[in-house]
């Protein structure tokens, strides 16, 4: 058996041999002759159609590199692949550090049973040190403690040494990963963060070191009073902040794909499968196949995608699509995987299992987009390019004016300042600016049901400033539905349904499907129906109990010789709201009208009066008549109304607008609206549309809720607001922080920046970057 990437090698002899692992996704999967593919004389086994397709097209991206997987809890840690949250092109099995900036990398995909190894480790080092400096300092101010000046007490040569012994394993235990890192990046020549970290304190206690042990050798410059000073306690205290960064910065990024790691939650590992002698077992996840029958338990989370065959209950799919009222589920009702059984039991069959369900998919996603560079990152990327080579010029430059013309000890102040500017630069905030940001807010949406596939779709969505709106479903429900029903006299309610009902369900017209569906849902049988004709573009017509019935238009009734006349106020003021009227005569009288309509969605007005508040223009571009687009409009207040357009006329009117000079958004369901989709600066999907919009779309709505637009423009204003404060912060921090620790201000205010200090503010960029990214989880929407 060959084993690569998480693959399966030659069949096994019997189904009860091992899963093996999709390739492509990572999910254990039990052999299965349909879903394998043999690859240079491998056997590779799936779990469904897509990742086949996938692993087809290019089975050296998944055998050979690092590509993205949704793992469970029962991966090794070696086999899951880690990434960088800055460099997302660097990727590894098993964790490590970034080769770029030397952070700690993370899980591709969070997993929701997270390896806190790095934090377990760093955690430990950060107590540790905690416990040898804060003595170490305490010892070394002795002397502006009154009563407290241990260096009298102990001798100069005792209180020396105890520094050191309590020094030294902080700098070389407490620090080793951070010397090691930094000794890293020497030697790829990607300097970052801990190369001048590395510097900076191998400096100081290099320094400390010879001055101890070899105090004649150093030159005069580097004297007070016939001793050199020594930096035992800085060198210490600086690990030991960098440490506690490291500790704040791990735990806080271990919470900005909280989002995705609760959707990951949602999946149960087992399955009650319903065997053909109607007895049920309980069997892993992983062995649940497409037409499988799954019992689902009050309480329980649905297993996988399917459709319910027997019994009714509520489930609360608010997971998913952010909608907080559940939903009534009955035979023929779609499930989802990871939403919540409530009130009662019921049965499902299986139609989407492993990396196929809408639950893996929204992980995937997700994920991948939360990887994805915005363009605002390249401003951050040109100036890490530099910035570390620039500080480390600056601390020689400082280094040699402060030992050529500062006071003595001048050698002293030099390498003081030489330290302070090393320690206090941290192109670890400008590098964290934006991709941290990028992963929360994306992370947020998927709360919220609004799935973005990229980050340059969430940058984008802030400069939209005209939006185009298919309307057949996505402003209306997109399946036509009975709504007036008008009665003539002699007749009732009843036998106009019965009647009208019996004549449609001969017919294929999607308004015929209507009324027959809003007869069913009132109980009413359907009649028998002889002599059927159908009459192009006017209606049918037949005889149900040996009467002559006839159903259509208009027209139709003028050929029966059917008076209308009395009916006309209602019918008007139907077709004003943008209704189909249908006519329906038995024998030679009117019976009575029937309106079908697509209704507009509920939660379609108030969608439209937010985005208007918000200053967009709305263009309702449709294929229908211009009559119903124009009520259907004036409901909803859209005053730019396109109709009668063709699929090939939507895309060229997003690109007119766009050379208006627009940023346009296009938002649709259909198979017609992904030409649009695609050419618009972001297509938004109905999640309840077609998969060839959602596949075209960059944002992709789950719940097809139109305030899902709204959220997500206010979403990207919030994200960008936040980017653009975190590179502010990275900015400010070094643009006042280096000046000062170079020793600037000296000649005028007297003020010197302590190395420790100095380190406490590089560590406080990264965490406060990172603490306001996170403020991105709670922002209202």
């Amino acid at each position: 058996m060959h084993d690569k990437g998480g693959c399966c090698g030659a069949t096994p002899p019997n189904t009860n041999e091992r899963p093996c692992s999709d390739p492509v996704c990572g999910m254990k999967v039990a052999p299965n002759p349909e879903r394998k593919i043999v690859h240079a004389g491998t056997d590779y086994y799936f779990c469904g159609t897509k990742c086949m397709t996938k692993f087809s097209a290019d089975p050296g991206l998944y055998l050979d590199k690092a590509g993205a997987q949704v793992p469970s809890s029962s991966h090794a840690q070696t086999d899951t692949i880690f990434t960088c949250p800055m460099h997302p092109e660097i990727k590894q099995r098993g964790p490590g550090n970034c080769a770029i900036c030397g952070m700690a990398l993370e899980p591709l995909m969070p997993v929701a049973e997270e390896d806190t190894s790095e934090l377990d480790s760093m955690t430990l080092r950060f107590k540790a040190s905690v416990a040898l400096s804060l003595p170490l300092l305490i010892i070394s101010m002795s002397d502006l403690i009154p009563g407290l000046n241990l260096h009298h007490v102990l001798g100069a040569d005792n209180f020396n040494w105890l520094q050191m012994g309590l020094a030294t394993p902080v700098v070389l235990w407490g620090g080793w990963p951070l010397l090691q890192r930094a000794w890293a990046s020497f030697k790829s020549r990607n300097l970052n963060m801990f190369s001048l970290i590395g510097l900076g304190v191998s400096a100081a206690y290099l320094f400390s070191l010879v001055a101890l042990l070899f105090p004649r050798i150093l030159p005069a410059a580097f004297t007070m009073d016939g001793m050199p000073p020594l930096y035992f306690e800085a060198a210490a205290v600086i690990i030991t902040l960098v440490l506690l960064g490291q500790v704040l910065e791990l735990r806080a990024r271990a919470r900005t794909n909280s989002a995705v790691k609760s959707l990951l939650a949602l999946a149960p590992n087992t399955a009650i499968r319903v065997r053909p002698d109607g007895n049920d077992e309980e069997l892993s996840l992983d062995a649940v196949h497409t037409g499988d029958i799954l019992r689902v338990k009050p309480g329980a989370n649905i297993p996988v995608d399917g459709v319910v065959t027997e019994g009714t209950s509520n489930v609360d799919e608010s997971m998913i699509t952010g909608e907080p009222v559940p939903v009534k589920k009955h035979s023929g009702s779609k499930a989802t995987a990871g939403t919540v059984n409530q009130t009662g039991a019921f049965l499902m069959r299986a139609e989407r299992v492993g990396a196929e369900t809408l639950l893996a998919q929204i992980v995937q996603m997700v994920n991948q987009a939360s990887r994805s560079r915005a363009p605002i990152q390249k401003l951050a990327d040109k100036v890490s390019s530099w910035f570390v080579p620039a500080v480390i010029a600056c601390a020689l430059l400082a280094f040699i004016i402060w030992a050529t013309i500062g006071p003595p000890p001048a050698m002293a102040h030099a390498l003081v300042v030489a330290v302070s500017v090393l320690i206090i630069a941290c192109p670890c905030a400008l590098g964290l600016a934006t991709p941290i940001s990028i992963m929360v807010g994306i992370g947020r949406g998927a709360r919220e049901g609004i799935l973005i596939k990229d980050a340059e779709a969430l940058e984008l969505m802030e400069k939209v400033d005209t939006l185009v709106i298919d309307k057949t479903g996505t402003l209306t429900e997109g399946k036509p539905r009975v709504q007036y029903v008008v009665v003539a006299a002699g007749f009732d309610q009843e036998d106009v349904l019965v009647h009208a009902a019996a004549m449609e369900k001969m017919s294929e017209h999607p308004l015929a499907q209507a009324i027959v569906d809003y007869a069913q849902e009132q109980g009413m049988k359907l009649l028998g129906v002889e002599q059927f004709d159908s009459i192009t573009g006017k209606g049918v017509r037949g005889k149900i109990n040996g009467r002559l019935v006839a159903l259509g238009n208009r027209h139709l009734m003028q050929d029966m010789q059917i008076d209308v006349s009395l009916s006309q106020p209602e019918a008007q003021h139907m077709q004003e709201l943008g209704q189909t009227v249908v006519y329906l005569s038995i024998g030679t009288q009117l019976a009575g009208l029937i309106s079908v309509a697509d209704p507009v969605k509920a939660t379609t007005p108030e969608a439209i009066a937010h985005l208007k508040e918000s200053g967009l223009h709305i263009v309702m571009l449709t294929g229908d008549n211009k009559i119903t687009a124009a009520a259907v409009a004036k409901q909803l207040g859209i005053d730019d109304v396109r109709a009668e357009v063709l699929p090939a006329d939507k895309f060229r009117h997003v690109q007119e607008l766009q050379k208006q000079g627009r940023i346009v958004a296009m938002a649709g369901d259909g198979i017609n609206d992904a030409p649009a989709l695609m050419q618009a600066n972001v297509g938004i999907a109905m999640g309840t549309g077609t998969d060839v919009a959602m596949n075209s779309a960059r944002i992709v709505l789950v719940k097809g809720d139109l305030r899902g637009i709204a959220k997500a423009y206010t979403l990207s204003r919030h994200t960008m607001r936040n980017i653009r404060q975190n590179l502010f912060f990275a900015f400010v921090y070094n643009f006042i922080g280096v000046p000062i620790a170079a020793g600037v201000f000296y000649p005028w205010l007297g003020i010197l920046l302590n190395p420790m200090l100095a380190s406490a503010a590089m560590s406080l960029s990264s965490v406060s970057v990172i603490a306001n990214a996170l403020r991105l989880r709670r922002a209202e929407l």
